[in-house]
């Protein structure tokens, strides 16, 4: 009976041995990954900002810009490009919508971003666009990948079009996550126009036709909590200018727009709590449960060697 016992407890040592490995490095890459359909929407605010007023053409001092950025899941394109692909492929489409204190529109850049959806890599794919623009991006956007690591990544620019790195700047603590904090400054940079202008009949076209540039410069400060490679919070100290603008307005350049932006505050506790319920089903897959069945296995290994043990052992000689 005990060597049974024993059989029995060996095969279910054998049993979570094997799951251990299996859960950590075959389970979670195929079963970590964003869902096709998942929607966003986040909203930030530059307290206070320099925005221009386009139909004066000078730059005003205003209490607030506000600027709502909504992630859309595009299932029917993702499914169309997976078809090609041969993998699990997300399509977000994008919305950046900028408004001033008044509610009305300053701009507004939709993107179609398309990325693996398990390792977040850019899949380049017909629509990968920026404001209409064809793009073929390199490096993430948006959202960093599951197990982020201590180091730089490429990060694609939307308002550039172009990717450079992103530098990792420490561990921090941010409302109770640990998390890595990382940097990126784009240096001046002449840009495109919006193809939606603040100014009904005002185009790209006219604005261009003036000998007027835009330029552009950020410096992007992102809290990434690592497990799950999600943000928690982000911010922007965000400059934009018109220059070549002496023909229209006697000066070189004129501020087009100028803040400090920062995620709104009931924003960023939604955020903290989906990341933290999130956090622990990824950390189920590659951490708690691994380890477990790997202690497990141990214990049920020794047991059944125990009563193995015990069931070898000579029994007293019986009485005559």
């Amino acid at each position: 009976m005990r060597r049974r016992a024993s059989l029995v407890l060996l095969a279910f040592a054998v049993f979570f041995a094997a799951m251990a490995p299996t859960l950590r490095w075959y389970a979670f890459p195929n079963l970590a990954k964003i869902p096709s359909n998942q929607y966003q929407e986040a909203v930030l605010e530059a307290k206070p900002a320099v925005l221009l007023n386009y139909s004066t053409l000078t730059a005003e001092k205003v209490d607030k810009i506000t600027i709502i950025q909504t992630l859309k899941g595009n299932v029917e394109e993702s499914r169309r490009i997976e078809r090609d692909a041969g993998r699990d492929v997300v399509v977000w489409d994008a919305l950046s919508y900028v408004t001033g204190p008044d509610g009305k529109m300053v701009s507004q850049i939709p993107e179609r971003y398309i990325f693996d959806a398990h390792t977040q890599d850019p899949v380049n794919a017909t629509g990968e666009m920026v404001d209409g623009d064809a793009v073929r991006r390199e490096g993430i956007e948006f959202k960093w990948p599951f197990l982020t690591e201590k180091r730089d990544y490429q990060y694609f620019d939307a308002q550039t079009r172009t990717s450079a790195p992103i530098h990792y700047k420490g561990t921090r603590t941010f409302r109770g996550l640990e998390v890595y904090y990382f940097e990126q400054t784009i240096p001046w940079t002449k840009v495109p126009m919006p193809k939606k202008m603040p100014v009904e009949g005002v185009t790209p076209e006219i604005v261009n036709s003036t000998g007027m540039t835009r330029w552009y410069s950020t410096k992007r400060m992102f809290w990434i909590e690592p497990v799950t490679g999600a943000p928690v919070n982000g911010e922007e100290i965000h400059q934009e200018e018109m220059r070549d603008a002496k023909k229209m307005l006697g000066k070189d350049k004129v501020t087009a727009f100028s803040g400090h932006v920062k995620m709104r505050e009931d924003y960023i506790v939604s955020t903290v709590e989906l990341v933290e319920s999130n956090r622990l089903i990824v950390l189920m897959l590659v951490s708690y449960l691994p380890w477990s069945f790997t202690v497990l296995a141990v214990l049920l290994l020794a047991l059944a060697l125990w009563l193995e043990a015990r069931a070898r052992r000579p029994r007293g000689l019986t009485p005559v």
